[in-house]
């Protein structure tokens, strides 16, 4: 599965968030400033060539929609991540993950309980 730009990435979420969709129906969730409508048919277009959107045709009119699911792309990005930002080390990741100085107690809580949860899973 090949990485998105930026750009594509955005027109993605939008996507997944719409589940379907025409390019003024992705435009309206963009937010300022917002892109042309050119550019956004133009990527849209680039992500159908890259098997990240399929289309319906109605006339001239394309009904937009995701071929691939905002889990299965967001595991794939974490792991690709992992492997060239910390050597393949899921502790390494998680660790700087919980050293950020902005990260709540209470969010640290949440991340032990879902590791703890996790982990019985496992156990049985």
């Amino acid at each position: 599965m090949k990485e998105l730009t930026k750009a594509e990435a955005q027109i993605m979420q939008v996507l997944w968030q719409l589940k379907k969709g025409f390019v003024n129906d992705i435009m309206d969730e963009l937010s300022e400033p917002k892109p042309a409508y050119s550019t956004v048919s133009t990527i849209v277009r680039i992500l159908e060539k890259k098997g990240f959107v399929g289309h319906k045709s109605y006339g001239k009119t394309h009904e937009y929609y995701p071929l691939i699911q905002k889990k299965a792309y967001t595991a794939k990005f974490l792991q690709h991540f992992t492997l060239n930002y910390f050597n393949n080390s899921f502790p390494q990741l998680a660790s700087c993950l919980v050293k950020d100085k902005n990260i709540s107690l209470k969010e640290l809580e949440e991340i032990k309980l879902l590791i703890e949860e996790e982990m019985q899973k496992k156990s049985v």
